[in-house]
């Protein structure tokens, strides 16, 4: 009689596998960054819109302080109805994301029992955080404000360093430094399976700083060289220049985009599809067609036409001539995969024949081998002995993100007489079918487990090659065991419901950059808006000397088009380098159509803005603009 706390256990599994929470934080920190500098840049906007008043209301006489605070309570009371809508929109969004898990992407969860959760105190330190950055944006753009006599106020038309001012020298050491950092961290991803999450958003997110310091302080250089009289492309040459008329913003607008263009690319990486050649005894299938579990133990080998007859199956059909099974024994436990939300506190166990052993099948993330033989097949490993722990080998996804443990750590657990052991992992398999299963000799489980009989878990290789084939021996080998309740399925199929898991999580996150995405582009579009006001004036010379419409708007859109590619170039680029290391040593998916066409419509959006942005400029009265020139 074995007496179990039935309550604390369902309540430490309900805790489950992995805190999506801490991974949404992750991946949404480059989109917080976004969203905190966009607030930075409406609210700078807002200030530099008023600056005019600001230059009156300090001849009328008014000091700095009046205007600071009569600013800040204006911006308190933006930030304040901004939060609370921000609020109400991440409560949406949750919402959203859970309708999805139990609806379209139920098959990743396998449960429509999900609600959402809220906070109130995530609400309030979420709302908190808006407003803190709000105000703190106005007060460091008044600072700016105050060295600049009432006088400048009323002709400035903003607070941003232009073109041809003195270069910063310390952007390119700085640049220089952050990218050298990304590489040792870019490095250290080929040694660090468990720090590789770290590793990987730290290179990339000090690679992208380094590409918009570099980038910034190109832009604050002046371009003295002589344009072609005539022709487009002095057009666009000017647009390019142009986008050191305001170089904070210029820089900030690209940054946005980097930042949500290297969380969408970053994420898409990760996705995993089909095995190149399921019948590589090297892949995640390890060369096997089909695997199978029974309800009732079989005590013969299905191999020999003996075992057939002594199964009481009769003869062997035609279509299971030739079919080799590879027999587990199993002792069924917690599911450690992917598929299952709970914390498994006693995973199910499986043992090999010997045989297997020797074949090395399946592909190792990492082993605790030493000795030449053990570093060629770590199956090899299952065969040490110790009077202390017991060596298991184990999936590495399931190991780093379900049991929360590195290679050579422990866990223990209770044999059927409530006896502990001690379990050690000595191997990782990559990306495997055997991710719901811990793997121990069988030697070890006939000692531990000897009520266990029989065999109940296999692996089948086909005579016949193909999944047609494979799926109609499924067929029959249900039908003639079916007194034994054999279950078959096809091991492609197995690891593409693990991998249909991983990537509707990814899916949520790439989301996130969708969102960031958004930003971007709604700060690219203010950015232009902002700078064509300015330079009206500008616009309107250009007008009178002769330059038409189309050339003005073919300068603009340079001007846009260089923002967007130093983004999506430096974000993309920051991801893929990043998750190189990564990315080449797993099955991870290549870019898909739908990647190339979601950056395609930022740069769509982005360049509709400055069109947009142009031709509102463009409509106004030309001598109006000129007056003033």
């Amino acid at each position: 009689l074995s007496v179990m706390p039935a309550r604390r256990l369902a309540e430490e599994a309900s805790g489950g596998t992995t805190d999506f929470g801490e991974y949404f934080t992750y991946f949404s920190f480059f989109i917080v960054a976004s969203a905190v500098m966009l607030s930075v840049l409406f609210f700078r906007l807002g200030v530099e819109q008023r600056l005019r008043q600001v230059g009156i209301l300090r001849s009328a006489g008014f000091t700095s302080g009046h205007i600071r605070r009569l600013l800040v309570a204006e911006s308190l009371v933006t930030a304040t109805a901004g939060s609370l809508l921000g609020a109400a929109g991440g409560i949406a969004y949750a919402a959203l994301v859970i309708h999805a898990l139990r609806t379209w992407w139920v098959g990743a969860v396998g449960t429509t029992l999900l609600a959402v959760h809220v906070r109130p105190a995530s609400l309030l330190v979420g709302a908190a955080a808006g407003i803190i950055v709000s105000v703190v944006s106005v007060v460091l753009s008044l600072r700016a404000v105050a060295r600049l006599s009432p006088r400048a106020l009323l002709t400035a038309q903003g607070l941003d360093r232009s073109a041809g001012s003195p270069r910063p020298h310390r952007a390119p050491r700085a640049g220089i430094a952050f990218a050298a950092a990304g590489a040792a961290m870019l490095g250290g991803g080929f040694f660090s399976r468990q720090a590789q999450a770290g590793l990987f958003f730290g290179a990339g997110a000090a690679l992208l700083v380094a590409a918009m310091l570099l980038w910034s302080w190109w832009l604050r250089g002046r371009d003295t060289r002589s344009l072609p009289p005539a022709g487009s492309w002095p057009m666009w040459r000017m647009g390019v220049r142009g986008a050191a008329f305001r170089p904070a913003r210029s820089v900030l607008s690209a940054t946005l985009i980097a930042s949500a263009a290297f969380i969408i690319v970053s994420v898409d990486a990760f996705r995993k599809g089909a095995p190149a050649d399921a019948g590589d005894v090297h892949s995640g299938t390890g060369g096997f067609a089909l695997l199978g579990e029974s309800e009732v133990p079989l005590l013969f080998s299905p191999n020999e036409e003996t075992g057939w007859e002594s199964l009481g199956l009769g003869s062997r059909p035609a279509l299971a001539v030739g079919a080799q099974f590879t027999r587990f024994r199993l002792r069924r436990g917690d599911d450690t995969s992917c598929l299952n939300l709970y914390r498994p506190t006693n995973p199910t166990l499986i043992a090999p024949e010997p045989a297997f052993l020797e074949r090395g099948r399946f592909a190792f993330a990492g082993s605790l081998a030493e000795s030449d033989s053990e570093r060629r097949n770590p199956w090899l490993l299952l065969q040490r002995s110790s009077s202390t722990t017991v060596p298991v080998i184990v999936d590495a996804t399931s190991l780093q993100y379900v049991l929360h443990a590195s290679l050579g750590d422990t866990m223990t657990i209770e044999d059927d007489g409530g006896r502990a052991i001690v379990l050690q992992f000595v191997a990782t398999l990559a990306d495997s079918v055997l991710q719901s299963e811990l793997v121990m000799s069988e030697e070890n489980f006939v000692r531990l487990f000897p009520a266990q009989q029989g065999y109940r878990f296999f692996l089948v290789d086909t005579p016949r090659a193909g999944p047609a084939a494979a799926g109609e021996l499924a067929q029959v080998l249900e039908r003639e065991m079916a007194s034994y309740g054999l279950d078959v399925v096809s091991t492609t199929e197995r690891l593409e419901a693990f991998h249909r898991v991983e990537n509707t999580y990814l899916s949520t996150f790439q989301a996130l950059g969708g969102l960031g995405l958004v930003l971007g582009t709604v700060g690219l579009g203010a950015i232009m808006f902002r700078n064509v006001i300015e330079r009206r004036r500008e616009l309107a010379m250009l007008r009178a000397i002769g330059f038409n419409a189309g050339r003005i708007g073919a300068m603009m859109m340079a001007e846009t088009t260089l923002l967007l590619g130093a983004g999506l170039a430096a974000g993309a680029g920051a991801a893929v380098l990043a998750v190189a290391p990564a990315w080449l040593g797993r099955s991870g998916a290549r870019p898909g159509a739908g990647l190339a066409i979601l950056l395609l419509g930022v740069c769509a959006g982005g360049l509709l803005s400055a069109l947009l942005a142009t031709r509102a400029a463009l409509s106004g009265n030309v001598l109006e603009s000129l007056r003033a020139e």
